[in-house]
């Protein structure tokens, strides 16, 4: 093609305004945005293409195509698009928090050198809302590009924005019309990202980001009528070069760090913008998952960093009190006790807990100080709790116990089946890429949940199979499409081994059975088998609705198994995908951070394993498997441990049957646990170290993609704290390891020289927002998608598992009539150590609560804020009801985010036969209703009570029918600018 006069090459099916940022010619652009997409508002981006005026952003490119950015023609209308935005904005860039380089509408004026604008400044009859507690949305600075909408409705598919363009004077609105603050806004941030200006900003920004911004309302409108009166005669130029230098000042005080989240298990990464401690804002662009996508939690959580509340010395338990102490006096008593406890009693009198929200080197740290220096395997984290019967599916029948693929893998497929996740909530920015699938390009969606949350509201097909029985459903649905011919049998007889037992196996999981047991119909499970075997390509999701039961591994075998059968592995759109809870849950797992796996999962039995551990690290290494955690309560108890170290874990409040553990605690000889916060397991520890989160150190995440990422420091530790890796590597100098990591690029490189699946992780591989997925060959080379080849099995064939009927625990009876199922929430994070500490959060959902059925509520006399107590076998709590239809009969529901009425006081010591992962979703409880009313649990600011406002794009045809809209530059009717092309 010709571009302004030179021949150049282009890519086939490019977007011309792509190419021409790509050759950075300067061609104006305001609505269009890489990852939203053309969605011609703005009209800025208009070029002469074969002599024909166009808007860039929604041309194609074709071949022999001619093109002019510069003609007078290109120009004219260029100016005349952006002299139309300015109409809705006033430009007072000196004294705005959003001057900091990447203004939009600032750079615009600057690259097109307006000095004056030929139509004035306007107003729009609307007041700032600023309801919502995190940003505010002031309309007469908003340019009505629409990019908030586009990204609310078709990246997040929150689908609360929108814009009336046939009002007089159009705006961005919620709901509709509702304020933000009572609108279904979930607060993820995605408008604020994305908006070209000030009209959309975060809070923490105001008053904090310019150095005259924070002056009051009344001198900064004084000066901003001063700039405007003296324009008129020195022009925009002379007036932006004073806003340019301010700009420039500001880098010199606001510093912009890369990190990863430090939430659930999905690795956004994102830029983090601070003045001294003070965090400005998250800025969400480049990270390979989420690109310009976040939560509320990973947007707005991060409260608890500067919280007063943060754990600043080492504390020491004189009889029930603590008392402050030196950091050499609390390692000394560590280091003592940890001796004399192994001298007396033996190594595996002791046991270790890593953290699935500290780094991955923090927990190959951990693991080694247990095993090279005291000698016991007694090691594990919080995937016992969540994820082990997933890995444990995935060892049996495919060979590594981690996702499949990518997002955008999930993104590819035909048809996406999941079951126990409410993830819109638990993995909000995964969830939008499989809202936008189903939306925007037909992708089918199957949800099998107990509760009717927002992915069962947009499923295609939504089952509520009884509780525990997936197992059964998903075996006869298996077996019914290989009776029915169904089957992949040409990829099963080249790929896959053990086809005779596990056929015999299924013999008992007839549909008729599965229709029983279930409760499902047998026309429902034929259709879920031939909407499963004829789609393109399978993705199953899954999470703690399947891992946490008694039978949660082979539930989780189930799944695989299916996939198996359904030639649904090696290649994209297709795979298995147990989400991970936490932010470093698999990372802590793959470094090693369990009873019976050195890092990558090299087992502690194998003696040529031991022999390049034990040549690396000079040492004898323990060669029987260790307790995991809940063998370990069950040792403390049986009088066998005496002493433990835990680190980032709240293990009195997320381990099941809450009250066994925390006696069990409380019969330690020595406990020490390590936190930011003096945590409710802190209140039973002899020595309390205090730490540092993921903002104030450098390390690496592991996601739930396997993707290996970098994260940097983002602020200093706070004084007095420590950065978990440092503290670890103190205690086991104090046990004469003599360790001398200077930083945890060198805990990498050791990971990396013993780890084959790790071999090729560096720092300088993951720098800046590079990420690895492992297994990661020496030279570097990845997998993001795994059995391209071949399974991870000697003779690369995936294995058929045999299964058999398996029935849950802590049924229902006559006294205890209720099932109650719990798991996460949106707002909160778990039991809300951190999340409590952001008031918009806390605003936003205060407390926690338990979800009654409309017609339970009916039965028992119910209403929002009723007081209920619930008893189980093991123990009670007192708690408000939220009615709801998100449950239906004898199902309760009850988040996990409370610290004070904590759910697994309520719950078993049940476990997955396989994995000993608590059984939390296998509960029977009765209800006593309470004389005390309450308010409602959930206040009207809570984005459950709005109503979104769905459509398939910005409804830009409407603007153009506007009768003051024309085609800039040559004053085109309506249907004129209409033919450029619809989004």
């Amino acid at each position: 093609m010709t571009l302004d006069g030179q021949l150049v090459e282009t890519n086939a099916e490019e977007r011309l305004l792509d190419l021409l940022l790509r050759r950075s010619a300067q061609v104006p652009h305001v609505c269009y945005h890489p990852q939203l997409g053309e969605i011609q508002t703005c009209d800025t981006c208009m070029v002469e293409v074969n002599g024909q005026l166009v808007r860039a952003c929604a041309t194609p490119v074709v071949a022999d195509m001619k093109v002019e950015t510069k003609s007078a023609r290109a120009d004219a209308a260029q100016r005349e698009a952006f002299d139309r935005l300015l109409e809705n904005h006033l430009l007072y860039c000196t004294v705005c928090d959003n001057n900091n380089g990447n203004c939009t509408i600032h750079n615009t004026t600057k690259m097109l050198a307006v000095e004056h604008q030929h139509i004035p400044f306007q107003p729009k009859p609307y007041q700032v809302d600023s309801t919502n507690p995190f940003y505010q949305y002031d309309p007469s600075q908003c340019v009505l590009c629409a990019r908030c909408v586009e990204a609310c409705q078709n990246v997040q598919v929150n689908e609360t924005l929108s814009i009336n363009w046939d009002d007089p004077h159009p705006r961005v609105l919620w709901d509709g019309g509702k304020s933000i603050g009572e609108s279904s806004c979930v607060s993820c941030g995605h408008c604020v990202t994305v908006c070209p200006c000030n009209a959309l900003m975060e809070k923490t920004m105001l008053g904090r980001a310019g150095f005259l911004s924070g002056m009051p309302r009344t001198a900064l409108d004084g000066m901003i009528n001063v700039i405007k009166g003296i324009e008129p005669e020195i022009g925009y130029g002379a007036i932006l070069e004073i806003s340019e230098a301010e700009s420039v000042m500001r880098e010199s005080r606001i510093r912009k760090t890369k990190t990863v989240c430090t939430y659930c298990g999905v690795g956004c990464s994102f830029d983090v913008w601070t003045k001294d401690r003070h965090i400005l804002k998250i800025v969400p662009e480049k990270g390979p998952t989420n690109g310009i996508s976040t939560c509320i939690k990973g947007k707005f959580g991060w409260d608890f960093v500067n919280s007063p509340h943060r754990l600043t010395k080492p504390l020491i338990r004189e009889g029930e009190a603590f008392r402050e102490a030196s950091w050499d006096e609390a390692l000394d008593l560590v280091g003592r006790r940890f001796a004399e406890i192994k001298a007396k009693n033996g190594p595996d009198s002791l046991a270790f807990i890593s953290s699935s929200k500290c780094t991955n080197e923090e927990s190959y740290l951990m693991q080694k100080l247990a095993r090279a220096v005291i000698g016991t395997n007694n090691m594990d984290n919080c995937s016992r709790y969540c994820q082990a019967p997933a890995t444990m599916g995935l060892f049996r029948t495919v060979g590594y116990g981690g996702d499949s693929g990518t997002i955008k893998d999930i993104e590819n497929a035909g048809l996406v089946l999941i079951i126990g996740s409410n993830t819109a909530e638990s993995h909000p920015v995964l969830a939008t890429r499989v809202k936008q699938a189903h939306k925007l390009r037909g992708q089918k969606l199957i949800v099998a949940d107990l509760r009717k949350h927002e992915m069962a509201e947009r499923a295609d097909l939504f089952i509520q199979p009884k509780p525990g029985t997936d197992l059964i459903w998903l075996c006869a649905v298996t077996r019914y499409i290989w009776d029915n011919g169904l089957a992949k049998t040409e990829f099963l007889h080249q790929w896959v081994n053990g086809m005779e037992d596990y056929r015999k196996s299924l013999e008992p999981f007839t549909i008729e059975f599965a229709a029983e047991k279930t409760g499902l119909s047998i026309e429902t499970l034929k259709q879920v088998a031939h909407m499963i075997a004829e789609a393109s390509g399978v993705c199953v999701l899954w999470a703690m609705g399947v891992t946490q039961h008694t039978m949660g591994s082979d539930t989780s075998t189930a799944i695989s198994n299916l996939l198996l059968v359904t030639g649904n592995y090696m290649r994209t759109g297709t795979g298995a995908y147990p989400l991970r809870g936490h932010n470093n849950v698999q990372g802590a797992s793959d470094h090693g951070a369990m009873p019976n796996f050195l890092t990558g999962y090299q087992s502690v039995d194998d003696p040529e394993v031991r022999t390049r551990f034990e040549t690396a690290w000079n040492v004898k290494l323990p060669t029987v498997k260790g307790l995991d955690n809940h063998l370990m309560i069950d040792a403390i108890h049986d009088g066998k441990l005496k002493a433990m170290y835990l680190f980032g874990e709240e293990i009195s409040l997320v381990d099941s049957n809450a009250n066994h553990v925390r006696d069990g605690l409380s019969k330690l000889e020595f406990f020490v646990a390590q936190d930011i916060f003096f945590s409710d397991t802190c209140r039973f520890a002899d020595v309390v170290f205090p730490a540092s989160p993921s903002l104030e150190k450098e390390g690496t995440f592991t996601s739930t993609e396997r993707r290996i990422q970098r994260l940097y420091q983002v602020l200093e530790p706070l004084e007095g704290s420590r950065p978990d890796w440092r503290i670890i590597q103190d205690v086991a100098n104090r046990l004469g390891a003599n360790w001398n990591y200077e930083h945890p690029s060198d805990i990498c490189r050791e990971i990396a020289s013993v780890t084959p699946l790790f071999a090729g992780v560096t720092y300088e591989r993951l720098e800046g927002y590079k990420s690895l997925h492992w297994p990661v060959a020496a030279d570097g080379t990845d997998q993001p998608l795994l059995y391209t080849k071949g399974f991870a099995f000697p003779d690369g064939k995936a294995r058929l598992f045999p299964l058999h009927p398996s029935t849950p625990s802590d049924p229902v009876n006559e006294e205890f009539d209720l099932h109650l199922n719990n798991g996460r929430m949106l707002e909160h994070f778990h039991e809300g150590n951190m999340t409590y500490c952001s008031d918009g959060i806390r605003e936003k959902v205060p407390d926690t609560f338990v979800e009654v059925s409309p017609e339970l509520a009916e039965e028992r006399s119910i209403q929002n804020g009723t007081w209920v107590q619930l008893i189980s076998r093991y123990g009670k709590v007192r708690v408000r009801a939220l009615v709801t239809d998100r449950v239906k009969g004898k199902e309760l529901y009850m988040p996990m985010n409370s610290s004070e009425s904590p759910v697994n006081l309520l719950t078993s010591s049940h476990t997955d036969k396989t994995t000993h992962t608590p059984a939390y979703k296998e509960s029977s409880v009765r209800m006593n209703v309470l004389a005390e009313k309450g308010e409602s649990p959930l206040p009207r600011v809570n984005s459950r009570f709005g109503h979104p406002t769905p459509q398939l794009n910005v409804g830009v045809e409407r603007k153009w029918k506007r009768a003051d809209y024309r085609l800039p530059g040559n004053g085109a009717a309506p249907a004129e600018a209409k033919s450029n092309g619809e989004k």
